[in-house]
């Protein structure tokens, strides 16, 4: 059953005895005095459904406690051992100075009832609806968006380790799974739990090895092809036909018949690195800063740093990247606003949904790359929409197919403009996006409005310090502690909750007379 924050206070009670030692001003001592306001028991008594058995921690206690953890970026065990020792932590939750706290796994339970519950980011609501009565974004339409690259919570794996894990979790997972194991799998004792026991120096060994377990994973795989499976069953076998196939290639002569096998001398663009967290993706956000793990994307009102929106993607696929949730954030916001984005925003899709949604783009148009350097760009050719042509620098015009491709091949043989425009064989051919116009007019705004450009300077650039909040803690980069998309998202609405109400509280935020004010 819920429980209840008791009315009078305990003989050892930590704020009545050293709440004076709390900064004024400070997350704690916000908590000491306005956690019931923020995080009402009424707001939480769904979890509890049947009233029975032994009264919770009190929803007000554990909400503070779940938004400290967050903001300080704690293990549940050092989030346990502050609640028990850190006289703070006793004023901000109404603790008694003897209160021995409460076991780690009560975190874990928290936070499954909130994940299953019909609200699972109620903490980030609450603080959301204090935004909204205090009015501070009232008149602001301006809004900025950026996205992070967060280190997974698990190590990156080889190939040869997720071929042994995903079948040792094919062999956990799938019922029947230990017999077939032992009838079709032989290059390894995968009841062992150490490495092969092979000659490492020898990349003839390590070939052998990649050949025997891609083999087994396949046999596996097809010994397991007609029975019906669901839930994590299912999701083994998926994942063990995944990584037998997205690291390796057919041995050299060999036509991938012969059961010889490599591992490839490339990357799989949507690469599983841990068989431990599926979901967690390689990426970069350059070609030289290569990472792993997942992309926290988030939208901020730019001159107060509150954080409008967020969440957080696997880290590779269009579907996840910065412009397609830049969408998902437009889509949410009601009335007219300014979008603010760095050059990776710059597609014709969200100039598009920016345009039709009626809103403004203040986004930095993406550096145009002629084929030959210091030649001509897509913007030295005219485009007709209406007739359906493209002109080039030398007048030749070209029809649009309907794959809005324009074609000039063997038409540049004789142009006297080919060395400025073309190394190809073939002649140049312009392809067009559906939305060209939007992305031929923001260029040259970009280059004839100065006003434009100021204005980026001097908006944009604030996101990046809300991302540097969110990514970092004291001067830490900050390393993601769960597994799997949904935990992760689930982190970053804490965390910016935690963000926007400590950015409130250095605003002077008070409850008064039933309602959230600011004093600046």
């Amino acid at each position: 059953m819920q429980g209840v924050e008791r009315g009078d206070r305990e003989l050892l009670d930590a704020e009545a005895l050293v709440g004076h030692l709390v900064p004024a001003g400070s997350m704690f001592a916000f908590l000491a005095g306005h956690r019931r306001n923020l995080f009402p028991d009424g707001e939480f008594e769904d979890l509890f459904p049947s009233g029975k058995g032994r009264p919770s921690i009190p929803a007000s206690v554990m909400a503070s406690i779940l938004v400290l953890q967050t903001l300080h970026d704690l293990s549940d065990r050092e989030t346990a051992e502050a609640a028990r020792c850190d006289l703070r932590w006793k004023v901000a939750t109404g603790m008694a100075l003897d209160d021995k706290g409460f076991d780690p796994s009560t975190l874990v339970y928290w936070r499954k009832r909130l994940a299953t519950s019909g609200r699972p980011h109620r903490i980030n609501d609450a603080v959301r609806t204090v935004v909204e009565e205090t009015g501070i974004l009232r008149g602001r339409r301006k809004r900025a968006v950026d996205s992070t690259i967060l280190a997974d919570a698990v190590a990156t794996q080889d190939t040869i380790t997720q071929l042994i894990s995903a079948i040792r979790r094919v062999d956990r997972q799938v019922p029947g799974a230990a017999g077939q194991i032992a009838k079709v799998c032989t290059g390894h004792d995968y009841s062992r739990p150490d490495k092969p026991r092979i000659d490492w120096d020898d990349p003839a060994a390590r070939d052998a090895l990649v050949s025997a377990l891609v083999n087994d994973a396949n046999a596996l795989v097809a010994a397991l092809a007609d029975t019906e499976l669901e839930g994590d069953a299912e999701f083994a076998l998926a994942l063990l036909a995944l990584v037998a196939g997205q690291d390796v290639e057919p041995a050299e002569g060999s036509d991938g018949t012969d059961g010889r096998w490599r591992i490839a001398r490339k990357v799989a663009p949507d690469r599983v690195v841990s068989t431990v967290d599926p979901d967690a993706r390689h990426t970069r956000k350059s070609p030289e800063n290569r990472r792993d793990g997942y992309r926290a994307h988030v939208a901020a009102e730019p001159e107060t740093g509150i954080v409008t929106d967020e969440k957080v993607t696997t880290a590779a696929g269009t579907e996840n990247s910065d412009p397609a949730v830049a969408e998902e954030f437009l889509d949410a916001e009601d009335g007219k606003r300014a979008w603010y984005g760095d050059s990776a925003y710059g597609t014709g899709d969200l100039r598009g949904g920016i345009d039709d949604a009626g809103h403004e783009a203040v986004i930095k148009p993406k550096p145009l790359r002629a084929p030959v350097e210091g030649g001509f760009t897509v913007d030295d050719f005219t485009v007709d929409e209406q007739a359906g042509t493209v002109t080039c620098p030398n007048d030749i015009t070209r029809p649009i197919s309907r794959t809005r491709v324009a074609t000039f091949g063997a038409l540049c043989r004789a142009c006297s403009l080919r060395a400025q425009c073309t190394t190809s064989k073939t002649g140049r051919k312009i392809v067009l996006h559906p939305r060209d116009d939007l992305l031929r007019q923001a260029r040259r705004d970009w280059a004839d409005k100065p006003e434009l450009r100021e204005s980026y300077r001097t908006f944009r650039p604030n996101v990046e310090r809300v991302i540097s909040q969110i990514a970092s803690r004291g001067g830490r980069r900050l390393k993601l502690r769960y597994l799997g998309t949904g935990k992760n998202n689930a982190w970053l609405k804490r965390r910016t909750a935690a963000l926007n109400l400590r950015n409130l509280i250095g605003r002077g935020l008070t409850h008064t007379a039933g309602a959230w004010t600011l004093a600046t």
